[in-house]
């Protein structure tokens, strides 16, 4: 685990945070600006003297009341909103620049790693002002992989490129994900990058913690605000285990039945993550026929949202995932929708995120 108690009090801004990051997979710190999600990320680094309190990853103290750490002693690499990359250096020297800062007898791998990873093996002898946005970003996250650090901090490394380019470097990520051994810490804004990467979500508001734990968890929690904003969708890990060629559809196996999705180029047996957004979930009291929504599950109304606005969210419990669905309150009064009731939960679309 990754041991964070840290405390800054600036004019007004009271900075007070006290949790527990598991060092596996990627955890996302989100909240809305201002938050404190870049002065966490800068207190874990030490990039900040003026945060006061302790940092311990494992068994080692990076920082407590009588030691500090200097960020360059931390294992752990830092990558930016903007690349930082050395533009006098082409690629495959700003790689050597990360991995040549750490003293390890596999550190030439894990740069033959980051390459392959990234997807950059074809710009090593380009300069960087010869690089699109993406693949600047992209050479700045292999950079710090290659320094084969213990862990890799982002903070909102997708911020400053545009939505082409968020789309070309997303894929990368998911990779990283998937295929390395590296826990993540990821701040960002984005609910939509959020939900497609992370294991783990921490929710920051106004300097504090508000939640932290798996993210299927507490996005679906209905008394954060963050099951309120626009765009929340539920998490669901399936299976893929069918391929349907003659309808152009895939097959992926969840805890409580199937979805049917556009054919997916991936082997059967992979893991496939998919999102479901609240607004594309509709509730029915019967099991409905001749419809031509295909992904349709029985369930129980876990919870009913608090709501001062028309709409209202609902939480189905589906086997042991939670679904959630948002309504106008009039749906909700017609059904007589509460705690207890069984319905059937109508997916009208499903977005695939890994």
């Amino acid at each position: 685990m990754l041991q964070v108690q840290l405390a800054q009090h600036l004019g007004e801004f009271k900075f007070d945070v006290d949790l527990e990051i598991a060092l596996s997979g990627v955890t996302a710190i989100y909240g809305s600006s201002g938050a404190g999600k870049t002065t966490l990320l800068r207190g874990i680094a030490g990039l900040d003297r003026t945060l006061q309190g302790k940092v311990q990853i494992r068994d080692m103290v990076w920082q407590n009341e009588s030691e500090f750490m200097p960020t360059h002693l931390r294992q752990l690499a830092y990558v930016f909103q903007e690349p930082s990359l050395f533009n006098h250096l082409d690629v495959h020297n700003n790689l050597r620049y990360g991995y040549k800062r750490r003293v390890t007898s596999s550190r030439s791998q894990m740069m033959d790693i980051a390459i392959e990873l990234l997807g950059i093996g074809h710009l090593l002898k380009r300069s960087p002002e010869n690089l699109s946005g993406g693949e600047k970003q992209r050479v700045a996250i292999a950079r710090a992989i290659s320094s084969h650090p213990q862990l890799i901090l982002m903070d909102e490394p997708l911020a400053a490129l545009d939505a082409r380019r968020k789309q070309e470097v997303l894929p990368f990520l998911e990779t990283l994900h998937q295929e390395l051994d590296i826990p993540i810490i990821y701040v960002s804004h984005s609910l939509e990058e959020v939900t497609q990467l992370a294991d783990q979500l921490v929710l920051l508001e106004q300097g504090s913690v508000l939640a932290n734990g798996p993210i299927e968890q507490v996005i679906t929690q209905l008394d954060l605000p963050l099951s309120h904003e626009y765009g929340i969708a539920s998490i669901i890990e399936t299976h893929l285990i069918d391929h349907d060629e003659q309808y152009g559809l895939s097959t992926l196996e969840f805890s409580s039945g199937q979805f049917s999705v556009p054919r997916l180029r991936k082997a059967v047996g992979s893991k496939v993550r998919i999102r479901l957004a609240a607004k594309d979930v509709s509730i029915t009291l019967q099991q409905p026929q001749q419809t031509s929504i295909l992904n349709i599950f029985q369930g129980v109304v876990a919870e009913v949202g608090a709501s001062e606005t028309p709409q209202v969210m609902l939480k189905v419990s589906v086997g042991d995932d939670m679904i959630l669905a948002k309504l106008t309150k009039k749906s909700v009064d017609q059904l007589a929708l509460k705690s207890g009731v069984t319905v059937f939960v109508q997916a009208k679309s499903v977005a695939v995120l890994a």
